[in-house]
């Protein structure tokens, strides 16, 4: 059975490459476009619930538009859904990505004016001028220049990058400073340092790094996950992670929270995966 979340297709059109996979009226190579607004809910339908969010700047492969809404697949995770089409442009190669945990878009280089957007980290952004306190956006507005890094100039913690979103508010598929689950900090965390994750938990205890002992020791960085979960350890004893129960992102003993979990009724670690062989610092 194919995972529709992953799969370019649906009862009308699908990409090329599934040809002779799935059943379509037609295949078609799709058109690249961006995301413009800060944030923008990817849903499991047309008008139906939120499967996961995309940001300002993202790159997407538009496969069919109907109705008001497109049906796309994401460049940086594969996953496919819908969107309201008026959120889409043509695509245009972004030069820096937020770096910071959250910024603000101003119609002048000056933070006394009224801000006109915020960004969360990774927020992806075409910049045509850089002074000493603002960059200049291809559309005219500015950031604060420090927020922002060069595409290729990537973070090297992903649990620091997690760190930085400590205190948001937990939101069932948020990607944003405004609002995250738990794979949504995950890949935020990870994306930030450059390595590839998919957008769910599931996706990513099969696709990212390679499996450990799920009693541990734990290192920092390594993925600990339960059913429907995951958590970036901090070290040995302490993990962060976005949750339900507190409804924001936490730290947390690992001990403490593998006892809490289990008797939620939420099992025990399933699986634990280690990202980088070697851990900053």
């Amino acid at each position: 059975m194919t995972d529709r979340r992953l799969t370019p297709a649906n009862a009308r059109v699908a990409h090329v490459s599934l040809k002779g996979r799935v059943t379509a009226d037609r295949f078609v190579e799709g058109e690249a476009a961006r995301i413009v607004p800060p944030l923008t809910d990817l849903l499991a339908a047309p008008g139906g619930r939120r499967d996961r969010q995309l940001l300002m700047g993202d790159a997407v492969l538009v496969l069919e538009r109907q109705d008001g809404f497109a049906f796309v697949r994401s460049d940086k995770d594969g996953y496919c859904g819908y969107l309201d089409a008026a959120v889409l442009a043509p695509a245009e190669a972004p030069t820096h990505w937020v770096a910071a945990h959250a910024t603000h878009l101003y119609p002048a280089p000056d933070i006394k004016t009224k801000e006109t957007a915020l960004l969360s980290l990774g927020a992806r952004l075409k910049i045509t001028e850089t002074g000493e306190r603002f960059a200049r956006t291809d559309d005219g507005r500015f950031v604060v220049a420090r927020h922002l890094r060069p595409l290729g100039d990537r973070a090297q913690d992903p649990a620091a990058v997690a760190e930085m979103f400590l205190g948001t508010p937990y939101l069932w598929g948020g990607n944003s400073r405004s609002g995250i689950d738990c794979s949504g900090l995950a890949q935020a965390a990870l994306l930030a340092c450059g390595i590839a994750c998919p957008g769910d938990s599931d996706m990513q205890a099969d696709g990212v790094g390679v499996d450990i002992a799920t009693t541990g020791p734990f290192r920092r960085n390594d993925l600990l996950f339960w059913k429907g979960h995951v958590a970036i350890a901090l070290g040995p004893e302490r993990m962060i992670h976005a949750t339900g129960h507190f409804m924001s992102v936490v730290v947390e003993g690992i001990t403490e929270a593998i006892g809490r979990i289990a008797a939620q009724g939420g099992g025990p670690v399933i699986r634990a995966r280690r990202i980088l062989p070697e851990q900053p610092g």
